[in-house]
């Protein structure tokens, strides 16, 4: 299999997707939709890379600290900071091929709780702030 394999053809249907590689799947996440971030520290040095994903009335949210270092969380629409939820609707965390393969698990649809997400806001550089609106 060739590194832009994404998933695993040999498994069954309604199997769990495998990640083959960390670049697919971050590739994948951003065909569905994924809008990156990179917070650093005031020395400019790139703490995380991480994606959001706001939509129906949820938020998804990947982290990658280091490739043995990831979370993944789906948060309320109404949460207000995605990075540092009060409440979490799914969590997991571990090696990212295994945490981008169950991410990618997710069905798109969540029970409704509360009200429509419009969009959320991440922290950005140097303290600033980036809008990310809901598809």
């Amino acid at each position: 299999m060739s590194s832009s394999d994404i998933l695993d053809p040999h498994r069954g249907p309604g199997a769990a997707p495998v990640v083959l590689d960390i670049e697919t799947g971050l590739q994948e996440l951003i065909a569905r939709g994924y809008q990156f971030v990179h917070p650093a520290n005031e020395h400019g040095e790139v703490l995380a890379v991480v994606g959001v994903r706001v939509h129906d009335d949820v938020v998804d949210v990947v982290r990658l600290n280091a490739e043995d270092d990831v979370v993944a969380l789906r948060v309320p629409g109404t949460e207000e900071n995605v990075l540092e939820p009060e409440k979490w609707l799914w969590r997991t965390k571990g090696e990212a091929a295994e945490v981008l393969a169950e991410v990618l698990a997710l069905p798109d649809r969540q029970e409704p709780e509360g009200s429509q997400a419009k969009g959320c806001w991440v922290p950005g550089r140097g303290g600033t702030s980036k809008w990310l609106a809901a598809r």
